[in-house]
């Protein structure tokens, strides 16, 4: 048996049973949960960065969502957050560069 010791989708452990194959899971607390799906943000970064792919960003949003649930931050208060920023320093929609700046 293959050893992973990585956070899953809640659906995985029926998918892989589905496919005649057993599996062990194991349920942790949420601040036990926290540190795996950090590291999960990694994981999803390294994915989409070498798929480019909307599904991968999806499963980054995923994770990046349950992260702030773990950290008490919900769904709306995240984009209230990310709107006040916007509207304050600015999004990204310029594709600008920083290339110097006085100190």
């Amino acid at each position: 048996m293959k050893m992973y010791d990585k956070a899953v989708r809640d659906g995985i452990p029926d998918i892989i049973r589905a496919e005649g194959k057993r599996c062990v899971v194991e349920q942790v607390s949420d601040d036990e949960f926290l540190g795996y799906m950090e590291s999960k943000l990694f994981e999803e970064l390294n994915e989409y960065t070498e798929t480019k792919s909307a599904e991968e960003l999806a499963d980054l949003l995923e994770v990046i969502y349950r992260v702030a649930e773990l950290r008490q931050t919900g769904r709306d208060e995240l984009e209230m957050i990310r709107k006040k920023k916007s509207e304050t320093r600015g999004g990204f929609k310029e594709n600008l560069i920083l290339v110097s700046a006085e100190e």
